[in-house]
């Protein structure tokens, strides 16, 4: 009863939520491209992603480049971050050990390394 008056309140807020089957539901955070696809593993596990595919988020409260910075891993493999001017509420929630899932959800063989992969990170609702 309490899933369903969550995802009642969820849809009033207009917030966009994710059913799979009747075991679960989720609310989509954001849908970003990787960043940093170019510098890091992604064209050595090209060929291995795959769209569903589970991805790690990583915090790295110390990077010198940015404080909010989350680390996008597949694998154990290294693949990109959060870009900069989407991390910051997905950076508050890994410091809050909030539960967060992220997916692939796109793979283009683009020559622009931003349009190459598109991911999303959900919040599971209990």
């Amino acid at each position: 009863m309490m899933r369903y008056l969550l995802l009642g309140f969820a849809l009033l807020l207009g917030v966009n939520v994710a059913i799979a089957g009747d075991i679960s539901a989720q609310i989509l955070v954001q849908s970003s491209p990787l960043a940093g696809f170019q510098y890091y593993e992604g064209k050595a596990v090209w060929a291995e992603l795959h769209e569903g595919d589970t991805l790690n988020l990583v915090r790295e409260p110390a990077n010198v480049y940015d404080s909010n910075a989350v680390r996008v891993e597949w694998q154990g493999h290294k693949l990109g971050y959060v870009p900069r001017r989407d991390n910051a509420a997905v950076a508050r929630m890994l410091d809050q050990a909030t539960p967060i899932n992220a997916k692939i959800t796109r793979l283009l063989t683009a020559r622009n390394p931003w349009q190459r992969l598109l991911f999303e990170v959900y919040v599971p609702l209990q």
